[in-house]
C-alpha cells in the first residue's frame, strides 16, 4: 500500500496571511471596478509594520494602491505598530509592473 501525506495551512483571524489576502482582493476589486477587462496578478506580503505589493497588471484603471492598502488595514483595526501594525505609519512598497504583451493576449 502506498502512503501519501496531505498537508495544508490554515490560519486564524488576525494572521498576516489573512490581511495579505484581503489587501490583494481589495486591489483586484478596484481594478475590476474601473476596468472590467483588467488582468491582475499580484501578491501581498505582510510582515511587522511592512506591506509589499508585487506583481503584474494589464488595465486601463488608475488606482491608488497605497490608499487602498491603508484603508483595508484600517478597516481590520490595525492601528498600533507597537503591538502589530498601524495603517497610518506602515511602510508600503509597490512593485507592480505591466504584464508582458504575451501574457495579456486575449483568446
Amino acid at each position: 500500500m502506498n502512503r501519501y501525506y496531505f498537508t495544508s495551512e490554515s490560519v486564524t483571524e488576525g494572521h498576516p496571511d489573512k490581511l495579505a489576502d484581503l489587501i490583494s482582493d481589495s486591489i483586484l476589486d478596484e481594478y475590476i471596478k474601473q476596468d472590467r477587462d483588467s488582468r491582475v496578478a499580484i501578491e501581498t506580503l505582510v510582515t511587522g509594520n511592512n506591506v509589499i505589493i508585487a506583481g503584474q497588471v494589464t488595465s486601463t484603471a488608475k488606482i491608488e494602491i497605497e490608499k487602498i492598502v491603508r484603508k483595508t488595514i484600517k478597516e481590520i483595526g490595525y492601528d498600533n505598530e507597537n503591538i502589530d501594525m498601524d495603517y497610518r505609519t506602515c511602510i508600503i512598497q509597490e512593485k507592480i509592473t505591466k504584464q508582458s504583451p504575451d501574457i495579456a493576449l486575449r483568446s
